[in-house]
């Protein structure tokens, strides 16, 4: 490697993926052209599944890339990361997907519960990785902004007002701290 590829760089997320437990694509939000046609990446998502989804660690080096992951249910969540990215900024970015969905979800983090609700996995993504940079780590702001916006997506309004709602007693009790 030379020496302008270890320069710091506010692109830090090259992918986010989840997966069912079959390992078939649910989500895949690809940032750079590592993987550039669709059969790349189904070929990339098989392999790390095939890799990732018997273990119990969290963190991966994979086709030269860092992955942190972590599964729940019957679902897979994956960040993907150059080789030489720091694996905390990443898994803060895995923490913030997984516990914004959890909040998002009513805790139902699970494969039908995530596909009645794709417009908010899209949105939440969105607030928290854009073009590969890290725009939020904090789940309380991502629900938040995800429920501002909800009003010109077409969620639910059952959830879009119970996700105001629950975004709205977070904000109180961290404000009673």
């Amino acid at each position: 490697m030379d020496a302008l590829s270890l320069e710091p760089t506010l692109y830090t997320v090259k992918a986010v993926l989840i997966l069912d437990n079959d390992g078939e694509r649910l989500y895949a939000k690809y940032y750079d052209e590592t993987y550039p046609t669709v059969k790349e990446q189904k070929a990339f998502e098989k392999n790390i599944f095939n890799k990732t989804h018997r273990t119990d660690s969290e963190i991966a080096l994979l086709e030269g890339l860092t992955v942190v992951y972590k599964s729940n249910i019957d679902l897979y969540f994956y960040v993907i990361g150059s080789s030489h990215e720091n694996e905390l900024m990443l898994m803060s970015v895995l923490n913030c997907l997984f516990d914004s969905l959890s909040q998002m979800l009513r805790k139902n983090v699970e494969r039908r519960a995530l596909l009645e609700n794709m417009e908010g996995l899209f949105l939440a993504v969105g607030e928290i990785v854009d073009g590969g940079v890290i725009l939020e780590s904090d789940p309380q702001q991502v629900v938040y902004r995800v429920a501002l916006r909800g009003d010109d997506v077409p969620l639910t309004e059952q959830t879009v007002s119970q996700v105001l709602q629950s975004a709205k007693e977070q904000i109180k009790w961290s404000l009673l701290r």
